[in-house]
């Protein structure tokens, strides 16, 4: 009785945030625990790259300036593609919670009606620095050198977390609106297959006609991935840092009230 009313007399913002760190924990564990997935995290990744990097790698590197190589090119837009792909995990998990009727059980709980959310979301930062970490330590396996220096580091690191999250938030709500876990996977791919293979995630956007470069250069993937290629490279970021922050908090900006307000309603 006493911890009971230890935990009543606390804030709502301090009991939603013990809410969301305890849904933080369960999604993490759960993806710990699931080989499945862990499989997926290391190897999708690694095949990615070693493919694109040894079949297109001699094609690709004609168009590109002296004295980069394309494994050197390509890594900042694997990254990038893989984290995008990455939130798929996301609308599956929330879509599943919904469906099976865990959401339903959490309601019969004094707890935050946003923390699943958070959890999912949060959680998939995790896997997705696994992902990354990853796709770093094969890259330098197969050659690749980065030129950025440690500041430079930080703000790669920061920018792929930041779109992460965008990314994550965006997929949250696929989750809520999507009415299976088969309909999550062919909505997740028909707005993340076109924005990342008509981006610079593989070739420079130079190399496009010019209908299509329009759109790829006007879209968040291609501005995050040179970025953080420019980064990467050492080469001058231009206007793509700015751009590519705004594209990410305008997508939170947007993406985390109406996932929310989805969320309640349906769980309601």
């Amino acid at each position: 009785m006493a911890t009971e009313l230890v935990f009543e007399r606390r804030p709502r913002a301090v009991m939603a945030l013990i809410d969301s760190w305890l849904m933080i924990k369960r999604s993490s564990t759960h993806i710990l625990r699931n080989t499945d997935q862990l499989l997926g995290t290391f190897f999708q990744p690694i095949m990615f790259l070693v493919l694109f990097a040894t079949v297109f790698g001699g094609a690709i590197s004609k168009a590109l300036p002296k004295g980069i190589s394309y494994l050197d090119f390509l890594m900042a837009g694997i990254i990038i593609q893989t984290v995008a792909f990455g939130s798929t995990t996301t609308a599956i998990a929330v879509c599943n919670d919904l469906q099976k009727g865990i959401v339903d059980r959490f309601r019969s709980l004094p707890m935050n009606n946003l923390a699943v959310l958070n959890g999912h979301v949060v959680s998939d930062l995790l896997r997705n620095s696994i992902s990354t970490i990853v796709m770093l330590l094969t890259g330098l396996l197969l050659g690749f050198r980065s030129h950025a220096t440690a500041l430079s580091w930080l703000a790669i690191v920061g920018l792929i977390l930041l779109f992460t999250l965008a990314f994550s938030w965006l997929a949250a709500i696929v989750g809520v609106i999507a009415k299976s876990v088969e309909a999550v996977q062919w909505l997740t791919f028909i707005i993340i297959f076109p924005l990342t293979f008509a981006s610079s995630v593989f070739v420079p956007t130079e190399s496009m006609n010019s209908v299509l470069r329009v759109f790829a250069v006007n879209q968040p993937i291609t501005q995050v991935v040179e970025a953080v290629r420019a980064l990467i490279l050492g080469t001058p970021i231009g206007n793509h840092g700015w751009l590519a922050v705004s594209w990410c908090l305008g997508i939170l900006v947007v993406a985390v009230p109406v996932a929310s307000w989805l969320f309640k309603r349906k769980s309601a």
